[in-house]
């Protein structure tokens, strides 16, 4: 999972060398995915009235779910 986020990510951005991916698993059930890019590319990213982070999370939410786990993707600067 983490790897399509990272190029999906990296195809958005000016910058793709600066863009970092974590995915973290707090519990069993639960996974979270960090995208860090530059602060200029944040806008590209989360896309007009927040369309491109919100397909992103649709598609992370549907693998996810396949797996019965409850994924969170957020962007950070």
């Amino acid at each position: 999972m983490k790897e399509i986020i990272e190029f999906i990510v990296t195809q958005l951005v000016d910058k793709p060398e600066k863009v970092m991916v974590e995915e973290n698993s707090p519990n069993e059930n639960t996974i979270e995915i960090i995208v860090e890019v530059d602060k200029d590319d944040i806008g590209k990213v989360i896309g007009k009235k927040g369309k491109n982070i919100n397909a992103m999370r649709t598609l992370v939410t549907a693998i996810g779910a396949k797996g019965r786990h409850r994924v969170t993707l957020q962007v950070v600067e």
